[in-house]
């Protein structure tokens, strides 16, 4: 603003007092309606703009997934315009592509590039491979999984019922983009064929299949009309049942017909599966899970769901329940509560500081009144900018920093009415009169100095908008928050505020100091004059304080970002690779039993395996076990958390074949959606050769194996699976004029069965499969035995035209950059990840690295890198915004300089802070440095500026620091004690999310303490020696 601007604009608002009123009203009914609307999560959504490729198909084993899927669809999303990332896993039936696009890039416009691409590679596809996209959804997108459980019905007619029924009311609710299933058997109808009988009647397998495809048709023969009335003309040929389909003509022999019952047996039975469900050491079960649509208020649609299922609920057979294990809107809740809480105990506090100072009703109620009211801007401002209320969004706000306009403003007020004639006339607009002129000059003269106050505080978070990837999107939606908060706070000040005075503030009274503040003060200025006194002992001591302070930054912790307590533990458990899924099953029971003997736990519920929507892709031998607690508060054992974790560690630990790593169900997700690792520090090898990967994987496993604090330590999941590989001997094969076609036949009836039609039963729709008996495919022997027709008719046993072996083959094959990839990962405990990493990277030296393989660290040691690395940009980028408004404010450089060495002092509070309270420095923490930059500043303008305001009236160098450090003492502490005040609630909080707020205030409040304290001491001194030092060499030279 030009010169003489802002206060021509108080002064207009002081005039239109009711205009002015009148736009608070309109802004507190606008920040209503933005708050009525505005999305609640725990968490902001910190998911990539991601897009993945799924397609199945059944009988590949990882290699041909790799080779025949996952190269064609890599390759042709390879220069995606707009994609920075393009990562992979391929598995036993199954290619899962990840592509990661630029955050700007409109989802559903990601989609449709990525549409457009696989399209492309869809002619290199095996046939019958369908690409499809996954769900539009994000890391956080799983907000509500249940069990539909009922002991009196088989887990295939619970699984049958849910599919069916439960599943498609449930995607009809607004919001949901998917409902998966996991765990149960999906029924179909096997036609288990007896090769004995087939070579009795001289029928092939071919047309068994061709038959029973052929007998499942309905048809129209359009209509027929009679005088006045249309009859149309339906066929109906439709297969209903196992009886039907026993009695399909396959063939006739001397006009005899052979029907299926005739060379099969018809019963019903399960399809193979990936995966399975088990809950409470109880056995298996059936899971559902809704996923809901990306961009959605997870707190409203999670509420939909929960009254749908209330509803589909009633209409279930009975016995049969839907029984929740995972809500988040469980962790929305309590993480809202625990801002809420803060901000309300912050709130009081701020106002209890201000009635104590102000010592006036009216007075501050109207400055408390700017506390209610900013927020309702930021809401304003949260709706505009799509962000969402959470944990972060909200959890960074000061109350005493909205309030620090206001409070100036309304002090100056009470000073200037206490100094008024208290007696005022009869007439009202004579009154008003009066009141306008003493309030006008008193708003004007504090005007500039608000509006650069609180422009310093708010270009202290602008630089946090520069932040990129996962702290971009955790910290800006906070910046914006406040920001929008604070302008408010800034309107409202310069407006609001004088119009509300003018007309609701008594008229005159005492102007007079509190006794004990007296001789505070008293007291105060004894010190300043001491230490002005000796001036170079008083800086020597400053400058050793700051310097102890950062140089003991070596011996605090780093790390990323504190996990927030989502009130679970998830535990990731691997077995062996070539587990069988029964095998799983039972020693993941075995695994609910120990873990349900904890007396902390409620329920246990364990995911194997990928869903029937392959959102996942863990194999049979992993698994997703949920453990859910009791409330802490009623636990008994005297364990916290942590110690809950250790306890469960080490029991599980003696469990033989299976290895462990814990962590949270929504941290899980957000780790594995990112970065596709679910640890703390992962060390990625990058290669071609298998052999190489898996010997240079274990020698990095070796290195970490030695690290202190070490935890959960595993190596990615490459070869151990079991195979039986049967190579073609084509000459043999072209002997008997077979093809390899016709053996995929044959092996594919004998082992996982050949898809015939589908018997459609209402919605239902149930496979009808043709496979050969079950003894016909128990060993290497008797699949040797099975015979393929010839076309001569010679009946040929599969050994002699292929060589049946058993071999070890790739489980998981996983790519980054097209690249093939083994990833190491671990936990840390006991210690800081920053101190572990920079141990792990010394030692890996002795891992030696061939020609074209090389290792990149990963998991939350990357974001911390990242983040770190971009708040040496940012921290630097804020004191120079600061540098600039405050040479704009003083117009001299060296007291913008001076002012700067706020800055250090800040620091030492901050660091100590961190230090007592046994805290790593991470993200969290190094916002709250950049916070306490503007309060620590925002000091020292005061206290400088009324200094130059006594040399400009005429005082004295010396006398002028002692008069002004005197008049601005209550301004200063009562600045930086709302400003502490406002974040005790938040360091001092246990409540769901405290644990990554309690850095931020930990820093502010440790800060603003140290930062007063010096700026009233140490400031003044170095002020003097400038100021002396530069008249003195500007008499030199003049």
């Amino acid at each position: 603003m030009s010169l003489g601007l802002v206060e021509r604009f108080t002064a207009a608002a002081l005039r239109h007092r009711a205009f002015v009123l009148g736009g608070v009203a309109v802004l507190a009914l606008t920040g209503v309606y933005a708050l009525r609307d505005l999305p609640v999560e725990a968490f902001p959504d910190l998911t990539n703009n991601q897009v993945v490729v799924v397609t199945q198909s059944s009988g590949l084993a990882a290699p041909e997934i790799e080779q025949r899927i996952t190269y064609p669809i890599e390759t042709a999303l390879m220069g995606t315009p707009g994609a920075e990332e393009v990562r992979s896993i391929s598995k036993f039936g199954l290619s899962m592509v990840t592509v990661v696009f630029a955050d700007a890039v409109p989802v559903y416009l990601a989609r449709q590039l990525v549409t457009e691409r696989v399209n492309e590679a869809r002619s290199r596809i095996p046939p019958g491979a369908e690409p499809t996209l996954g769900p539009v959804a994000t890391a956080f997108g799983e907000i509500y999984q249940y069990l539909v459980e009922g002991d009196d019905a088989s887990v295939m007619t619970r699984k049958t019922l849910h599919d069916w029924s439960v599943r498609n009311r449930l995607r009809a609710v607004p919001g949901v983009s998917e409902i998966n299933t996991w765990g149960g058997l999906t029924e179909q109808f096997h036609v288990i064929v007896d090769p004995q009988r087939l070579e009795r009647y001289g029928v092939g397998l071919a047309q068994v299949i061709d038959a029973l495809a052929g007998n499942n048709l309905s048809f129209s023969g359009g209509f027929l009309e009679r005088r006045s009335e249309r009859t149309t003309v339906r066929g109906v040929g439709l297969l209903t049942g196992p009886a039907d389909i026993e009695a399909v003509v396959i063939t006739a022999l001397d006009g005899v017909p052979v029907l299926v019952r005739d060379v099969a047996e018809v019963r019903t039975g399960p399809m193979p599966r990936q995966g399975a469900v088990t809950r409470d050491g109880r056995g298996e079960t059936v899971a559902g899970m809704v996923i809901m649509l990306k961009g959605e208020n997870g707190r409203d649609v999670g509420a939909r769901a929960k009254l749908r299922i209330e509803e589909i609920q009633r209409s279930l057979p009975a016995g049969v329940t839907l029984v929740p294990f995972y809500d988040q809107t469980d962790v929305i809740d309590r993480t809202s509560a625990t801002v809420r809480r803060n901000l309300i105990e912050g709130s009081i506090l701020v106002v209890a500081v201000l009635f104590f100072f102000l010592r006036d009703v009216r007075a501050s109620l109207i400055v408390a009144s700017v506390i209610p009211l900013s927020m309702l801007c930021g809401f304003i401002g949260m709706r505009l900018f799509g962000v969402s209320a959470n944990l972060m969004s909200l959890g960074a706000i000061d109350f005493g920093l909205i309030v620090d306009g206001a409070v100036v403003m309304m002090e100056n007020f009470v000073r200037r009415r206490a100094e008024a004639d208290a007696t005022l006339p009869g007439d009202r607009a004579e009154r008003s009169r009066i009141r306008l002129a003493l309030f006008t000059p008193a708003a004007m003269e504090v005007a500039r100095p608000i509006l650069f106050g609180v422009l310093i505080i708010i270009a202290v978070y602008l630089p946090i908008f520069t932040l990129e990837g996962l702290e971009g999107k955790m910290f800006r939606p906070m910046a914006i928050t406040v920001c929008s908060a604070i302008f408010g706070a800034l309107l409202l000040s310069l407006t609001a505020v004088p119009a509300a005075s003018s007309l609701l503030l008594r008229m005159g009274g005492t102007h007079h100091e509190d006794r004990w503040f007296e001789r505070l003060r008293e007291r105060y200025l004894r010190h300043l004059a001491d230490a002005m006194r000796h001036r170079l002992r008083t800086i020597a001591v400053a400058v050793t304080v700051v310097g102890i302070a950062i140089g003991s930054l070596r011996f605090i912790g780093t790390e990323f970002m504190p996990r927030l307590d989502e009130g679970a533990i998830l535990i990731e458990t691997r077995k062996l690779p070539s587990i069988s899924l029964e095998e799983s099953v039972a020693i993941s029971t075995r695994v609910e039993q120990l873990v349900r003997r904890f007396p902390e736990v409620s329920q246990v519920v364990t995911k194997l395996g990928r869903p029937e929507l392959a959102t996942e892709a863990m194999g049979i031998y992993q698994g997703d076990v949920y453990v859910n607690l009791h409330p802490e508060a009623a636990w008994t054992t005297g364990r916290n958390k942590d110690g809950l974790i250790e306890a469960l560690a080490a029991a599980l630990g003696e469990m033989p074949g299976v290895a462990v790593n814990f962590t949270q169900p929504m941290a899980m997700r957000l780790d594995e959606v990112v970065s596709g690792v679910k640890a703390d520090v992962a060390v990625k090898v990058f290669g071609e050769d298998s052999a190489v990967l898996e010997r240079l994987a274990s020698d990095v496993e070796s290195v970490l194996a030695r690290v202190r604090g070490v935890a959960d330590l595993q190596v990615e999941v490459f070869s151990g699976a079991s195979q039986l590989q049967m190579a073609i001997d084509r000459q043999t094969l072209a002997r008997y004029g077979l093809d390899v076609a016709a053996v995929q036949r044959v092996v594919e009836a004998a082992i996982g069965g050949t898809a015939a039609t589908d018997v459609l039963d209402g919605p239902k729709r149930i496979p009808v499969v043709v496979k050969f008996p079950e003894g016909l495919r128990a060993h290497e022997e008797a699949l040797a035995s099975l015979t393929i027709t010839a076309p001569g008719g010679e009946k040929v046993p599969l050994g002699r035209v292929a060589a049946i072996t058993r071999s070890q083959t790739p489980e998981a094959i996983s790519h980054e950059g097209s690249q093939r990839r083994l990833v190491v990962q671990c936990n840390v405990r006991g210690r800081d990840i920053g101190s572990f990493v920079a141990e792990a990277q010394q030692r890996m030296g002795v891992v030696k690295m061939p020609a074209g393989y090389y290792l990149r660290w990963g998991g939350q040691f990357e974001n911390q890198s990242r983040a770190m690395a971009r708040l040496a940009l940012v921290i630097p980028l804020s004191l120079a915004i600061i540098f600039s408004l405050l040479y704009v404010t003083f117009r001299n450089v060296r007291q913008a300089a001076l002012i700067i060495l706020n800055v250090p002092f800040a620091l030492v509070g901050g660091i100590t802070a961190l230090w007592m309270r046994g805290l790593n420095l991470n993200l969290s923490a190094s916002i709250g440095f950049i916070a306490l930059f503007g309060v620590a500043v925002l000091n020292g303008v005061v206290l400088i500026t009324a200094v130059n305001q006594l040399r400009a009236s005429g005082h004295g160098l010396h006398d002028a620091i002692l008069r002004g450090a005197s008049a601005r003492l209550k301004a200063v502490l009562m600045t930086a004690l709302v400003a502490a005040l406002g974040f005790v609630p938040m360091a001092v909080s246990h409540g769901a999310g405290a644990e990554v707020q309690r850095p931020l205030a930990s820093v502010v409040i440790g800060g603003v303490i140290t930062s007063t304290l010096l700026t009233l001491i140490v400031l003044p001194v170095v002020y003097e020696m400038i100021e002396e030092a530069f008249h003195a060499t500007a008499r030199r030279r003049g």
